[in-house]
């Protein structure tokens, strides 16, 4: 394997929000990274401004093959789910891919 794929995506909820949504965000989306073959692991970034808190959401996976498996034929487009659009006031509809050289990756993830 010469290297592998992290998937980014970005969106803010009301801080008064912040716990519900990752409540719900793990028991969906982040619940499906991780049952999705090819699926190396999942990070979730949180950081406060003014009234809102940032969410950013890093997956990482062995191919964009596995990706797709998860994201469908358009892995650009973010993946949604039943109760987000109640919870977020700000969403990317787009997600960043990048490879990350084999020498970048930490050798206990390729096991």
């Amino acid at each position: 394997m010469d290297s592998m794929i992290m998937r980014r995506w970005r969106g803010a909820v009301r801080a008064t929000d912040a716990d519900a949504y990752l409540a719900h965000q793990s028991a969906t989306g982040v619940r499906d990274y991780r049952s999705t073959p090819g699926n190396r692991g999942v990070f979730v970034l949180t950081r406060a401004f003014d009234d809102l808190v940032e969410v950013v959401t890093l997956s990482l996976w062995d191919s964009m093959e596995d990706v797709r498996r998860f994201a469908g034929e358009h892995p650009e487009v973010a993946v949604f789910y039943p109760g987000d659009d109640d919870l977020l006031v700000e969403k990317d509809v787009h997600v960043d891919h990048f490879e990350v050289p084999e020498h970048a990756l930490d050798p206990s993830l390729l096991a």
